[in-house]
């Protein structure tokens, strides 16, 4: 081959190559798929914003792996205020001028379901990362909202596991009156009555979320003189809860058995105030040494100069979960991702679980264990896992509870 010829079919093989290489770099370099995030930042900073340090950390990590499909997963984090109506405005203003592809978010129960709802009404997908409701799965779940985190059913049933061991005979409830608060009791009341038939609730204290007066629902509760508590405040009510539970003497020679109150981010409030023994749903962050969840907390640590909170590996795993749904479908589509999650297994730094197909919730666990002091806060202890998968009911009560098949 002539010089001249040589330089021509080189050029022109150069050229095919250019061009066939085109339309995978336009592919790597697409849209990004979007992600619209709503959530309650300004009203529950303590779980929120390691729940925000989660996501991002898993976005960072998914495109630094090239991405979603050969595409950037890009989140537009919006602040619903803890108002339902702020949810679904931000919600609708993200579908309409953001164009996401995917929404998610909700923490508090009553803005789950408000965002469930317009799912279902615009036909996107919608995954519920915290709220705890079995509404959002069970009375008023739909085929376009999926939820993470154990429900109050789940953690009730984990719970009862361990109150049905004790003697106590006489119990009361304390609940913020909202529509967590009021599943989390109505299932623990079933269903520790259902493994112990002798117990009886006593009293009954529902105070508005974050406006408990501490001191008349203490005093309320002791007058009933029961032998054990089952507490679901959160957050700055069950800071003062506690405090006033603890000035009064409410909890002496009493069993106390309270969901979420192991979570790092409320033991950080209650701080030397955290009282000792309470059986407790939470997030031993410190103890975990399996591999997966290792990774996670020496990358979190590096990356925020701090150790992970429970709404730290939700941020994270669904993140992750979403993104893993986009690579099964093959695309974004809402009926493709719907088809693609029910059943879907995923990883989390706390273990692999799946999507039930018969009513969209995870079988990601909890911790179970024991509250205790170590060097001036609390910790828990005598933790173990409970694997969602096996505080769930089966099938067939399912079909009852929730009308709306999957």
């Amino acid at each position: 081959m002539s010089g001249m010829k040589r330089r021509q079919f080189l050029g022109g093989a150069a050229a095919g190559a250019a061009m066939l290489a085109a339309p995978a770099i336009g592919r790597a370099q697409g849209a990004a798929i979007r992600i619209g995030e709503i959530n309650s930042y300004t009203v529950i900073p303590a779980f929120l914003t390691p729940y925000k340090n989660g996501w991002q950390m898993a976005e960072g990590e998914i495109n630094g792996a090239g991405g979603v499909l050969g595409r950037k997963m890009e989140t537009l984090f919006r602040d619903d205020g803890g108002k339902p109506e702020n949810a679904v405005r931000l919600a609708g203003e993200l579908l309409d001028a953001e164009k996401v592809d995917v929404l998610a978010g909700g923490f508090l129960s009553n803005v789950g379901l408000a965002l469930s709802d317009f799912a279902k009404e615009h036909q996107r997908l919608y995954m519920a990362g915290e709220p705890l409701t079995d509404a959002l799965v069970w009375s008023k779940g739909n085929l376009y909202t999926f939820r993470l985190r154990p429900s109050t059913y789940m953690q009730s049933a984990m719970l009862v596991e361990e109150a049905a061991k004790l003697p106590a005979k006489r119990w009361a409830i304390v609940t913020p009156n909202y529509e967590y608060g009021q599943s989390a009791a109505q299932w623990f009341k079933a269903l520790l009555q259902k493994a112990r038939p002798d117990v009886q609730f006593v009293a009954e204290q529902f105070p508005a979320l974050g406006k408990i007066d501490a001191g008349a629902t203490v005093d309320a509760v002791a007058a009933a003189n029961p032998e054990a508590i089952f507490n679901v405040t959160f957050g700055p009510d069950l800071t003062s809860f506690v405090r006033q539970g603890n000035t009064r003497g409410l909890f002496e020679k009493r069993a106390v058995v309270s969901l979420l109150t192991g979570e790092p981010e409320y033991l950080d409030a209650l701080k030397d105030e955290t009282p000792e023994g309470w059986i407790v749903t939470g997030y031993p962050w410190a103890d975990i040494k399996t591999a997966e969840h290792t990774k996670f907390r020496e990358a979190y640590q590096k990356q925020f100069s701090d150790y992970p909170r429970l709404g730290s590996v939700v941020g994270y795993t669904a993140a992750k979960a979403i993104a893993e749904a986009i690579r099964k479908a093959g695309k974004t589509d809402t009926q493709s991702l719907i088809a693609a999650l029910r059943g879907m297994r995923f990883e989390s730094p706390i273990g692999a679980a799946e999507f039930r197909a018969i009513d969209h919730q995870s079988t990601l666990g909890a911790y179970i264990g024991k509250t205790a002091l170590k060097d001036g806060h609390g910790v828990m202890v005598d933790w173990r896992y409970a694997d969602g998968a096996k505080y769930l009911p089966s099938d067939e009560e399912v079909r009852k509870l929730r009308p709306e098949p999957a």
